[in-house]
Parts: structure tokens; sequence; C-alpha cells
């Protein structure tokens, strides 16, 4: 599947831009669109993002999406968070643990900041009708589309199964599904779910043209990307859970510190912001900025040339001193959690009302009520 626009080169031995640059220029161009457009009325909007519950979320998923649901929910903005438990199984064999991860995802979800007065937060497996469109989305992309999903290649390349199962090649669709239930039409997402969105996009303008006879049944999502869309890991690549170098919400302030005097840096004294030739580096430097509402330049410019345990001291204050009102909050939440199940119960029902009106809506569009 071709995910990004193609331009015309006058001078095609000349080197340009990647498909990837090119494709996430748009999508950073198009979110700049989409801001304006929220704080005039956010009312038009409704959102749908998640997680999957395979363990605990991190900065990198804070800063990537998190922190944006806060901020549309407190706009105004309708918003739908799915706990993606299904989709546990994309990579690998067994959902270890699944109850434990659900209530944690719903603890750091009211920790930073999700009011479920407004804001939707449910289980895939709660809500059958949702997982009864993945069907009929799958019979608008071809196995060759799924193939070419970088996403998903990158998921394979990190699977846990001995063999891929071919839900991992359903997941994008299975996203779609999420998406389109609610008839979302903004998605807060990194730069890396991209690909993911596309298929979505893809998905409501087949269906539409097939079935829609003159109507849009579903609205094409626009991404809506964060300012931080990627951080890395303290290992020097994308911060993830599967790769243990993650820097998790519910870790403690000594658990930080650890991991953070460990991350990776380069041998160069003086601290400077450069992504390009110090990724590194460049990503602590993001990181403490982002908790301090600065700019990575003008901490380096604080640390110069006091070297990598400096700014590993300052990146360790900032994050601590970010995340103490979130622990806090955290720590009050897990005391309650007869909260925490009313919370995904009520959110349940009002996703099954939602994703049963979507449904009735699709049999009617495709002639299958009986």
């Amino acid at each position: 599947m071709n995910t990004t626009p193609q331009t015309v080169d006058p001078d095609a031995s000349a080197p340009g831009p990647s498909a990837d640059t090119l494709g996430t220029s748009t999508a950073q161009a198009r979110s700049a669109v989409l801001e304006e457009q929220i704080l005039e009325d956010p009312g038009r909007f409704r959102i749908l993002t998640g997680d999957r519950p395979t363990g605990r979320l991190h900065l990198g998923h804070y800063f990537g999406t998190l922190h944006n649901r806060v901020r549309l929910q407190d706009l105004g903005v309708e918003t739908f968070v799915v706990i993606a438990d299904y989709q546990v199984l994309t990579d690998r064999d067994v959902a270890d643990n699944l109850t434990g991860h659900v209530e944690e995802l719903v603890l750091d979800y009211l920790a930073i900041g999700v009011d479920p007065a407004r804001s939707t937060v449910f289980t895939h497996s709660a809500v059958p009708a949702l997982n009864q469109l993945m069907l009929p989305f799958l019979s608008l992309v071809s196995v060759a589309e799924l193939n070419r999903n970088p996403t998903v290649k990158d998921e394979i390349a990190h699977s846990r199964q001995s063999a891929v199962s071919g839900l991992m090649f359903t997941y994008p669709v299975h996203q779609a599904a999420d998406i389109l239930f609610c008839k979302a039409n903004l998605v807060p997402v990194g730069q890396d779910q991209l690909p993911h969105l596309e298929v979505t996009r893809t998905v409501a303008r087949r269906f539409n043209d097939r079935y829609g006879n003159g109507t849009a049944v579903f609205p094409q999502p626009d991404a809506l990307l964060s300012s931080a869309p990627l951080l890395l890991g303290t290992d020097g690549t994308k911060m993830s859970k599967s790769r243990g170098n993650a820097i998790a919400l519910a870790a403690g302030a000594d658990e930080t510190a650890r991991l953070l005097k460990g991350a990776k840096t380069d041998s160069e004294r003086h601290i400077t912001y450069d992504p390009a030739t110090r990724p590194e580096v460049s990503s602590l430097l993001l990181l403490a900025a982002l908790c301090q509402g600065r700019t990575p330049q003008q901490v380096a410019e604080d640390i110069g040339a006091a070297g990598a345990a400096a700014l590993k001291k300052t990146v360790t204050e900032s994050v601590n001193e970010y995340l103490a009102p979130i622990r806090t909050r955290r720590t009050e939440y897990a005391q309650d959690r007869a909260f925490l199940r009313r919370t995904l119960r009520e959110g349940n029902e009002r996703a099954r009302a939602v994703a049963d009106a979507t449904l009735a809506e699709v049999r009617a569009a495709m002639n299958s009520r009986y």
C-alpha cells in the first residue's frame, strides 16, 4: 500500500526526500491546520486512541500521544480510549496477566488526567459489535496491501512468537474497526502509526464507495501528530515495552534514576542538540526539555561541557519532578479498585451502544439485515 503522496521530480537524478519523510511532513502540516480547527470548534471532533495491555505505559507513550488525549479531552473533544486486549495476541502466544495489565492501564489513564465522565474507556473483548466490523472491513483490503505495511513488518521483526499468526496481518484492519466503529475523525498518533491510519482511511473510503450509495457512512480520520512523536529508549533504539528500554510512568524515582544512569550517550563531552549525528544525546535533551517546558537547545546550553553525567542528572531530575504528581494520583487511585472496575464497566456499556448502532448501519448499507 502506498501510504505517501507521490511527487514528480523535474530532475530525476537529484536526491529528494524519502517517501517516509514526505508522509510525515504532510501529516505534520495537516496537524497544524487541525490544531487551529480544534481550538475554534472542539465539538466537531471525535477521537479514538488506545493501547495494548502488554505492560506498563512509558514516557514514549506519554509524550507521543497520552498527553494529547488529556489535552483534547480538556478542550472538549469527544474521546474514546480502547484497551486493545484482543490485539495482545498479535505478537505473542498467550496474553499473560491480562486482567492485571488492563487495570494498570486504567490506573495510568486516570493518573495522567483521563476523566471517565468525559472520556469513554473500554476493552475490545467487551464490545462484540466492534469486532464484527472487522470481517467486512477485511474484504476491502488485499493481502498484498497488508504485506507492505511497514509497521506490521516491524512488529513481526520484534514478535515473541516462533511463528507469526494470521492475527498479525489483520492488526491494521482491527485498528480500523476500533477507529471507525465510533466514527472517529481524529486520531492522535506517533509517526510510526501513520501507515496503520492510512489503512483505516482506505477502508473507510472503499466502504463508502462500495456500499454508501452516495453517502459517506464513515469519515476518513486525520492523524494528529504530537510535537515529540518519537523518543529513544535507554539503549538508543525506539522506546518500547517489549524491548525493556523504557521508563514507565509507574516507575519510582529511584528506578527512574537507575534506568537513566545506564542510558546510552556518546564520547563527546560537550553536550549539543543534534538529532542527526547525536541521536541518543539529543533524545535525552528532548526528554528533559519536554518535562521542563523548554527547548532542547536551551537545556543543552545549560549543560555545555559538563558531559554525559550532568546530562543524565538533569534528565533524571526533570523526569522525576514532572512525574511526581502523576505518581501521587496513581497511588491514590490504586487504593480504590472498585472505582477502576466501575470506570471500565461504564465505558464498556457506552462503547457497546455506539458499536451496536454502527453495526446496524453497516448491515443496512450492505443489505444484510435479516
